[in-house]
């Protein structure tokens, strides 16, 4: 199973349970805040606004939360300025991760990520060290039991879509950045249930895992995605099916 599509459904599942306890909250709030500041508040004129806000509502953040999260962005409500930040590094077994971060404090953050990385037998790296390892794509998780391959075909590709594959009990829909608010709507209104959808950085090659390698991995991909800051990580692992069964049983 790629690591892309892998951690997207451990995030799925976690998103759950944090959006229980308003975890999540705070991160797709910066989301919006960033997005409504760069772009303006309106987010029929603003693509990465939408995506925001959608993911907002998938996580059950009140209408409110969000419009005060879009006013702070665009200056009508005061709050700390937030700054966009990207981390690289390296982890167990030599994967390459990438960290979306949205900080008030450049420094605060940077020993936080840094600890976080060494506490987990990897290592934080200068810019650009591993960025050339990754392709930002919209990425939609779509249960394979839910609609046919020649139907979300049908959708997906006219509203824009790039590739549709199978990989285990989903189907993969990439696209274009700018497209995935025409394939996020396009899906929306044929009726086909996405588990995740995000704009997302894709691994243009992955590092095969063993088990005691991917327990590591995960663990840290888990604590750098808990950090307050992230907004988003990515990583080029590969989880193996006999790997993924080993785990499961242990």
């Amino acid at each position: 199973m790629a690591g892309h599509s892998h951690w997207a459904s451990i995030k799925h599942k976690k998103a759950a349970v944090d959006a229980k306890r308003g975890k999540i909250w705070s991160k797709v709030a910066k989301a919006i805040i960033i997005a409504a500041r760069i772009g303006g508040g309106d987010p029929k004129m603003n693509p990465r606004l939408r995506a925001a806000i959608e993911a907002a509502k998938a996580v059950g953040m009140p209408k409110d939360n969000i419009q005060r999260a879009i006013k702070r962005g665009t200056g009508e409500i005061e709050g700390a300025a937030l700054e966009e930040v990207t981390y690289e590094g390296y982890g167990p077994g030599g994967v390459a991760i990438m960290c979306d971060v949205l900080t008030d404090n450049r420094n605060r953050t940077a020993a936080e990520i840094r600890k976080c990385f060494e506490l987990h037998n990897g290592k934080l790296g200068s810019s650009g060290c591993v960025a050339w390892m990754f392709e930002t794509k919209g990425l939609f998780l779509v249960p394979a039991d839910q609609v046919s391959e020649e139907r979300l075909m049908e959708v997906a590709l006219e509203a824009g879509a790039e590739d549709i594959k199978q990989v285990g009990d989903k189907f993969e829909v990439t696209c274009d950045p700018s497209k995935f608010s025409d394939v996020s709507e396009a899906l929306d209104q044929a009726g086909i249930p996405c588990e995740s959808r995000e704009v997302t950085r894709i691994p243009k090659d992955y590092v095969d895992l063993d088990a005691d390698t991917a327990r590591k991995v995960l663990k840290l991909m888990e604590e750098l995605d808990e950090h307050d800051d992230v907004q988003n990580v990515s990583a080029n692992f590969n989880i193996p099916d006999e790997v993924m069964a080993e785990l499961s049983q242990s």
